[in-house]
């Protein structure tokens, strides 16, 4: 069985986490038929037996678990898969070319550019799609033979390449999301209460990048994120902006994390205003979902009174409330038991999709056999179409059958009396792609 080709993006030390990227992607070309004849001893009138050609190699994306950065597809951008090589005598049939798998992190949007249309969101490990489909092999000259035509001397073009834009956007998968300003503990809540271990700092933006870990609670687990720090304007793009938004896009509950302890001159209040404007001025459905928040700090509070007028703001806002100190590891339980019970009661909203991209439209797009034609500026007569171009590149213009094939296929679908429609006389000039012809009446 043949190997497929694989590329993926393998964990570097002090790799950058890159959450986007552009890429162009290339199916292969389907192979050419063959064009051969039996050359058997003893046997004088062999006939046709060329072999079709391989289809071309598709470029098909795969969500990998391990991963969980984009940054090899940011730099390297374009990637094609293997051609179908072409058919040969006897029969044979072409290889078909290797497909390219493109390993991507789990979480990871595949979007056409063109169209701005979501082709596959690989939201579980495994999940594939083919983003691009290699050309089909072309037919061996034995298809074309007939009770008049015994030695045709042409054979089938094989299907051309796909060529895409696409977009990667990656989103973490995540049942529960870390919110708040820099350096209010989100990245020590993180680090206690999972395996992860991110890096920890006492200044600001400390967390640059997204950090995911595992919460382990009676019998079960849900994943935390730690996303980058936001400040006012994110939902503009300011600081960090987008970067950290859109990472709690999939989250089932927010655990909201504000520093009540006046240690940094803070005001709570504020900063949760702050927050949930953001929120809210990006998406207005990350504003409503399940939202706790983490009191944190409470060990080193240093404003009674400012801390107690926060807790009753909490309660008229109707807000979940658990007091803790993530580094002296106090109320911890209470506050990931909540976070427990959100995950497993949330219900997922009802909203608008995001467009799908069309394949079936785009397959027939491939497939297309409407000729169209018009008159150009200088007074030729253009003839377009993408099955024409296949068979047209497929004609042995030495051979008066292939020729002829190719006459009665442009007939057949209209061609001629569409530039006929179009002031088409005897003498005229006919163009494909970069070929003229003078039109002769039968």
């Amino acid at each position: 069985m043949q190997e497929p080709f694989i590329l993926s993006g393998r964990h570097r030390k002090n790799h950058m986490f890159v959450d986007r990227a552009e890429i162009t992607i290339i199916s292969g070309k389907g192979g050419n038929g063959a064009v051969t004849f039996r050359r058997d001893p003893y046997v004088p009138d062999g006939g046709p037996d060329g072999g079709d050609g391989g289809n071309g190699g598709n470029v098909i994306f795969i969500a990998d678990k391990n991963l969980r950065t984009l940054m090899d597809l940011k730099y390297k951008r374009k990637y094609q898969a293997e051609n179908g090589q072409p058919g040969m005598k006897r029969n044979r049939f072409g290889k078909k070319g290797q497909d390219l798998y493109i390993r991507v992190p789990v979480g990871t949007m595949i979007i056409d550019k063109e169209t701005g249309h979501l082709m596959k969101d690989l939201v579980s490990d495994g999940d594939t799609v083919v983003a691009a489909k290699g050309g089909r092999g072309g037919k061996g000259n034995v298809h074309y033979k007939s009770s008049t035509r015994q030695a045709p001397n042409f054979a089938e073009a094989g299907g051309p390449a796909k060529t895409r834009e696409v977009i990667l956007e990656l989103k973490l998968i995540a049942d529960v999301g870390l919110l708040g300003f820099p350096n209010v503990g989100k990245s020590t809540l993180l680090s206690v209460c999972t395996n992860s271990k991110p890096k920890i700092a006492g200044y600001h933006f400390t967390t640059i990048d997204p950090n995911l870990g595992v919460v382990y609670l009676h019998d079960t687990s849900f994943v935390m994120a730690d996303i980058a720090g936001i400040i006012e304007g994110a939902s503009q793009g300011a600081g960090l902006g987008f970067k950290f938004l859109k990472h709690i896009e999939r989250t089932k509950v927010l655990i909201h994390v504000i520093d009540v302890s006046g240690s940094e001159g803070r005001d709570p209040i504020e900063d949760y205003k702050k927050i949930n404007a953001e929120l809210e001025q990006f998406d207005a459905r990350l504003a409503h979902k399940p939202q706790i928040v983490a009191a944190n700090k409470t060990d080193i509070v240093t404003d009674q009174e400012k801390y107690d007028e926060f807790m009753e703001f909490m309660k008229a806002e109707g807000r979940e409330v658990y007091p803790i100190s993530a580094a002296a590891r106090q109320g911890l339980d209470e506050l990931m038991n909540a976070a427990l019970r959100h995950v497993e009661n949330y219900v997922e909203p009802d909203d608008e999709p995001m467009v799908m991209f069309d394949f079936e439209a785009d397959e027939k797009e491939e497939d297309y056999r409407v000729i169209s034609g018009y008159k150009a500026d200088d007074g030729v007569y253009v003839l377009e179409g993408k099955q024409l171009l296949k068979i047209f590149n497929s004609t042995n213009f030495t051979d008066s059958g292939s020729i002829r094939y190719l006459y009665n296929y442009i007939n057949k679908q209209g061609g001629i009396s569409i530039l006929r429609e179009l002031g088409l006389k005897e003498g005229d000039t006919v163009r494909i792609e970069d070929f003229e012809f003078e039109f002769t009446e039968d």
